[in-house]
Protein backbone atom coordinates (compact mmCIF):
# COMPACT_ATOMS: atom_id res chain seq x y z
CA UNK A 1 0.00 0.00 0.00
CA UNK A 2 1.09 3.57 -0.69
CA UNK A 3 0.55 5.84 2.30
CA UNK A 4 0.86 9.62 2.19
CA UNK A 5 0.73 11.35 5.57
CA UNK A 6 0.75 15.09 6.28
CA UNK A 7 2.54 15.82 3.00
CA UNK A 8 3.79 19.34 2.34
CA UNK A 9 5.60 20.16 -0.90
CA UNK A 10 6.35 23.24 -2.94
CA UNK A 11 8.70 24.77 -5.48
CA UNK A 12 10.61 27.68 -3.92
CA UNK A 13 7.84 30.09 -2.89
CA UNK A 14 5.04 28.21 -4.65
CA UNK A 15 3.23 25.69 -2.44
CA UNK A 16 1.82 22.63 -4.20
CA UNK A 17 0.59 20.39 -1.37
CA UNK A 18 -0.36 21.35 2.15
CA UNK A 19 -0.97 18.59 4.72
CA UNK A 20 -2.14 16.04 2.14
CA UNK A 21 -3.24 12.61 3.38
CA UNK A 22 -3.98 9.79 0.93
CA UNK A 23 -3.62 6.05 0.59
CA UNK A 24 -3.59 3.86 -2.51
CA UNK A 25 -4.54 0.26 -1.79
CA UNK A 26 -3.96 -2.96 -3.68
CA UNK A 27 -6.39 -4.29 -6.26
CA UNK A 28 -7.58 -0.96 -7.68
CA UNK A 29 -7.09 1.32 -10.68
CA UNK A 30 -7.10 4.82 -9.23
CA UNK A 31 -8.03 7.86 -11.25
CA UNK A 32 -5.95 10.88 -10.23
CA UNK A 33 -7.74 13.94 -11.55
CA UNK A 34 -7.33 17.69 -11.28
CA UNK A 35 -6.92 20.84 -13.31
CA UNK A 36 -3.59 21.50 -15.00
CA UNK A 37 -0.95 22.65 -12.56
CA UNK A 38 -2.42 21.22 -9.34
CA UNK A 39 0.41 18.73 -8.90
CA UNK A 40 -0.78 15.39 -10.31
CA UNK A 41 2.56 14.62 -11.98
CA UNK A 42 4.43 15.97 -8.96
CA UNK A 43 2.56 13.56 -6.70
CA UNK A 44 3.52 10.61 -8.90
CA UNK A 45 7.16 11.73 -8.78
CA UNK A 46 7.03 11.99 -4.98
CA UNK A 47 5.64 8.46 -4.77
CA UNK A 48 8.56 7.26 -6.91
CA UNK A 49 11.06 9.18 -4.80
CA UNK A 50 12.00 11.51 -7.66
CA UNK A 51 10.82 14.48 -5.59
CA UNK A 52 11.19 14.77 -1.82
CA UNK A 53 8.49 16.03 0.57
CA UNK A 54 9.14 19.24 2.43
CA UNK A 55 7.47 17.66 5.45
CA UNK A 56 5.41 14.53 6.00
CA UNK A 57 6.00 10.95 4.86
CA UNK A 58 5.31 8.89 1.75
CA UNK A 59 5.80 5.14 2.05
CA UNK A 60 5.31 2.14 -0.22
CA UNK A 61 4.91 -1.20 1.57
CA UNK A 62 6.81 0.29 4.49
CA UNK A 63 9.68 1.71 2.41
CA UNK A 64 10.30 5.44 2.60
CA UNK A 65 9.87 6.45 -1.04
CA UNK A 66 12.47 9.22 -0.97
CA UNK A 67 15.15 6.68 -0.01
CA UNK A 68 14.65 4.88 -3.37
CA UNK A 69 15.85 1.55 -2.02
CA UNK A 70 16.32 -1.17 -4.68
CA UNK A 71 13.75 -3.43 -3.02
CA UNK A 72 11.18 -0.68 -3.45
CA UNK A 73 12.19 0.42 -6.93
CA UNK A 74 11.92 -3.10 -8.37
CA UNK A 75 8.24 -3.09 -7.42
CA UNK A 76 7.17 0.23 -8.95
CA UNK A 77 7.26 1.70 -12.45
CA UNK A 78 6.44 5.27 -13.43
CA UNK A 79 5.63 6.08 -17.05
CA UNK A 80 5.74 9.86 -17.65
CA UNK A 81 3.62 11.57 -20.27
CA UNK A 82 6.68 12.14 -22.47
CA UNK A 83 9.77 9.93 -22.68
CA UNK A 84 12.89 10.70 -24.69
CA UNK A 85 13.47 7.48 -26.63
CA UNK A 86 16.65 6.38 -28.42
CA UNK A 87 15.52 6.65 -32.03
CA UNK A 88 17.67 3.80 -33.32
CA UNK A 89 16.51 1.40 -30.61
CA UNK A 90 13.44 -0.84 -30.58
CA UNK A 91 10.82 -1.67 -27.93
CA UNK A 92 12.42 -5.07 -27.40
CA UNK A 93 15.86 -3.57 -26.82
CA UNK A 94 14.36 -0.90 -24.60
CA UNK A 95 12.65 -3.42 -22.33
CA UNK A 96 15.72 -5.70 -22.36
CA UNK A 97 17.71 -2.87 -20.75
CA UNK A 98 15.16 -2.66 -17.93
CA UNK A 99 14.93 -6.39 -17.25
CA UNK A 100 17.91 -6.57 -14.82
CA UNK A 101 16.08 -4.16 -12.49
CA UNK A 102 12.71 -5.93 -12.64
CA UNK A 103 13.06 -9.63 -11.77
CA UNK A 104 9.37 -10.43 -12.41
CA UNK A 105 9.41 -9.22 -16.03
CA UNK A 106 7.43 -11.52 -18.32
CA UNK A 107 8.61 -11.63 -21.93
CA UNK A 108 5.51 -13.53 -23.01
CA UNK A 109 3.26 -10.88 -21.49
CA UNK A 110 5.22 -8.13 -23.21
CA UNK A 111 4.95 -9.78 -26.63
CA UNK A 112 1.25 -10.51 -26.14
CA UNK A 113 0.55 -6.89 -25.22
CA UNK A 114 2.58 -5.62 -28.17
CA UNK A 115 0.52 -7.86 -30.43
CA UNK A 116 -2.75 -6.70 -28.88
CA UNK A 117 -1.65 -3.06 -29.27
CA UNK A 118 -0.58 -3.77 -32.88
CA UNK A 119 3.03 -2.66 -32.52
CA UNK A 120 6.08 -4.60 -33.77
CA UNK A 121 8.63 -5.13 -30.94
CA UNK A 122 11.55 -5.15 -33.39
CA UNK A 123 10.64 -1.93 -35.18
CA UNK A 124 12.84 1.12 -34.56
CA UNK A 125 11.31 3.97 -32.59
CA UNK A 126 12.19 6.48 -35.30
CA UNK A 127 9.95 4.54 -37.70
CA UNK A 128 6.96 4.78 -35.36
CA UNK A 129 4.29 7.39 -34.81
CA UNK A 130 4.04 9.01 -31.39
CA UNK A 131 1.02 6.83 -30.65
CA UNK A 132 2.91 3.64 -31.51
CA UNK A 133 5.80 4.69 -29.30
CA UNK A 134 3.36 5.38 -26.46
CA UNK A 135 1.76 1.96 -26.84
CA UNK A 136 5.20 0.32 -26.76
CA UNK A 137 5.99 2.03 -23.46
CA UNK A 138 2.65 1.04 -21.97
CA UNK A 139 3.27 -2.61 -22.91
CA UNK A 140 6.67 -2.32 -21.28
CA UNK A 141 5.25 -0.78 -18.10
CA UNK A 142 2.59 -3.45 -17.72
CA UNK A 143 4.88 -6.41 -18.34
CA UNK A 144 7.64 -5.63 -15.82
CA UNK A 145 5.82 -7.46 -13.06
CA UNK A 146 5.66 -4.59 -10.58
CA UNK A 147 2.79 -4.34 -8.11
CA UNK A 148 2.64 -0.56 -8.60
CA UNK A 149 2.26 1.09 -12.00
CA UNK A 150 1.97 4.88 -12.27
CA UNK A 151 0.77 6.20 -15.63
CA UNK A 152 0.84 9.92 -16.42
CA UNK A 153 -1.60 10.82 -19.22
CA UNK A 154 -1.39 7.36 -20.84
CA UNK A 155 -4.02 8.11 -23.50
CA UNK A 156 -2.24 11.19 -24.90
CA UNK A 157 -1.40 10.53 -28.53
CA UNK A 158 -3.64 7.47 -28.84
CA UNK A 159 -6.43 7.21 -31.38
CA UNK A 160 -9.87 5.88 -30.47
CA UNK A 161 -9.17 2.18 -31.23
CA UNK A 162 -5.89 2.37 -29.29
CA UNK A 163 -7.67 3.80 -26.25
CA UNK A 164 -10.02 0.82 -26.29
CA UNK A 165 -7.01 -1.51 -26.53
CA UNK A 166 -5.42 0.24 -23.56
CA UNK A 167 -8.53 -0.20 -21.44
CA UNK A 168 -8.57 -3.88 -22.35
CA UNK A 169 -4.97 -4.61 -21.36
CA UNK A 170 -5.25 -2.57 -18.15
CA UNK A 171 -8.28 -4.61 -17.13
CA UNK A 172 -6.42 -7.85 -17.83
CA UNK A 173 -3.35 -6.69 -15.91
CA UNK A 174 -5.28 -6.08 -12.69
CA UNK A 175 -5.26 -8.49 -9.78
CA UNK A 176 -5.58 -8.26 -6.00
CA UNK A 177 -1.88 -7.41 -5.59
CA UNK A 178 -1.70 -4.64 -8.18
CA UNK A 179 -2.18 -0.89 -7.78
CA UNK A 180 -2.43 1.25 -10.90
CA UNK A 181 -2.64 5.04 -10.65
CA UNK A 182 -3.71 6.88 -13.79
CA UNK A 183 -3.17 10.63 -13.80
CA UNK A 184 -5.25 12.16 -16.57
CA UNK A 185 -7.37 15.08 -17.69
CA UNK A 186 -8.95 12.99 -20.47
CA UNK A 187 -11.41 11.37 -18.10
CA UNK A 188 -13.73 9.94 -20.75
CA UNK A 189 -10.90 7.71 -21.96
CA UNK A 190 -10.83 5.81 -18.66
CA UNK A 191 -14.30 6.54 -17.27
CA UNK A 192 -15.38 2.91 -16.95
CA UNK A 193 -11.99 1.77 -15.67
CA UNK A 194 -10.99 3.93 -12.71
CA UNK A 195 -12.25 3.26 -9.21
CA UNK A 196 -11.59 4.89 -6.70
CA UNK A 197 -11.40 8.50 -7.88
CA UNK A 198 -9.08 11.13 -6.38
CA UNK A 199 -9.52 14.79 -7.30
CA UNK A 200 -6.79 17.27 -6.38
CA UNK A 201 -6.84 21.02 -6.26
CA UNK A 202 -4.17 23.47 -5.13
CA UNK A 203 -3.11 22.45 -1.60
CA UNK A 204 -6.03 20.09 -1.04
CA UNK A 205 -7.69 16.76 -1.83
CA UNK A 206 -11.23 17.56 -2.93
CA UNK A 207 -12.36 13.95 -3.34
CA UNK A 208 -11.05 10.52 -2.43
CA UNK A 209 -13.83 7.97 -2.81
CA UNK A 210 -14.94 4.78 -4.50
CA UNK A 211 -17.51 4.89 -7.27
CA UNK A 212 -19.90 3.02 -4.96
CA UNK A 213 -19.58 5.71 -2.31
CA UNK A 214 -19.93 8.51 -4.86
CA UNK A 215 -23.16 7.07 -6.26
CA UNK A 216 -24.53 6.53 -2.77
CA UNK A 217 -24.11 10.25 -2.06
CA UNK A 218 -24.69 11.77 -5.49
CA UNK A 219 -27.30 11.12 -8.18
CA UNK A 220 -26.43 11.63 -11.85
CA UNK A 221 -29.53 12.54 -13.84
CA UNK A 222 -29.42 12.32 -17.61
CA UNK A 223 -31.84 14.15 -19.89
CA UNK A 224 -33.89 16.04 -17.34
CA UNK A 225 -34.52 19.78 -17.07
CA UNK A 226 -31.95 22.04 -15.47
CA UNK A 227 -32.45 21.89 -11.71
CA UNK A 228 -31.62 24.89 -9.49
CA UNK A 229 -30.70 22.59 -6.59
CA UNK A 230 -28.14 20.68 -8.68
CA UNK A 231 -24.50 20.76 -7.59
CA UNK A 232 -23.71 20.94 -11.29
CA UNK A 233 -25.90 21.16 -14.38
CA UNK A 234 -24.88 21.07 -18.02
CA UNK A 235 -27.06 21.38 -21.10
CA UNK A 236 -26.69 18.42 -23.45
CA UNK A 237 -28.59 17.31 -26.54
CA UNK A 238 -31.88 15.91 -25.27
CA UNK A 239 -31.75 17.57 -21.85
CA UNK A 240 -29.47 18.38 -18.96
CA UNK A 241 -26.85 16.43 -17.09
CA UNK A 242 -27.56 17.15 -13.42
CA UNK A 243 -25.50 16.14 -10.41
CA UNK A 244 -27.81 16.06 -7.40
CA UNK A 245 -27.62 15.06 -3.77
CA UNK A 246 -28.85 11.47 -3.64
CA UNK A 247 -31.57 11.83 -1.01
CA UNK A 248 -33.54 8.72 -2.02
CA UNK A 249 -30.77 6.16 -2.42
CA UNK A 250 -31.34 5.88 -6.16
CA UNK A 251 -28.83 4.14 -8.40
CA UNK A 252 -27.13 6.03 -11.23
CA UNK A 253 -24.06 5.88 -13.42
CA UNK A 254 -21.21 8.26 -12.65
CA UNK A 255 -20.36 10.84 -15.28
CA UNK A 256 -16.79 11.70 -14.31
CA UNK A 257 -16.67 15.02 -16.16
CA UNK A 258 -19.86 16.14 -14.43
CA UNK A 259 -18.54 14.82 -11.10
CA UNK A 260 -15.31 16.75 -11.59
CA UNK A 261 -17.20 19.98 -12.27
CA UNK A 262 -19.56 19.40 -9.35
CA UNK A 263 -16.58 18.97 -7.02
CA UNK A 264 -14.85 22.10 -8.32
CA UNK A 265 -18.02 24.18 -8.01
CA UNK A 266 -19.04 22.86 -4.59
CA UNK A 267 -15.94 21.49 -2.84
CA UNK A 268 -17.16 22.06 0.72
CA UNK A 269 -20.60 20.53 0.11
CA UNK A 270 -19.22 17.47 -1.67
CA UNK A 271 -16.70 16.91 1.14
CA UNK A 272 -19.51 17.06 3.67
CA UNK A 273 -21.54 14.53 1.69
CA UNK A 274 -18.61 12.13 1.38
CA UNK A 275 -17.86 12.35 5.11
CA UNK A 276 -21.44 11.68 6.23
Amino acid sequence: MIEIKNLDFGYKNTPVFKNINLSFKEGSIYGLLGENGVGKTTLLKIICGLQHPTTGTVTLDGFKCSDREPDMLKNIFFLPDEVQLPESSTPQRYVDELVPFYPRFAQGTFLHMMQELEVEPGRRFREMSFGQQKKSLIACALSLGTNYVLLDEPTNGLDIPSKAQLRSILSKRMDDNTTIIISTHQVKDVENLIDPIVILTHNDVLLDASVEKITSRLFFEYGGPSRPEALYSEQLPGGCMNVLVNTDGEESKVNIEALFNAVLHNPKRVKELMNE
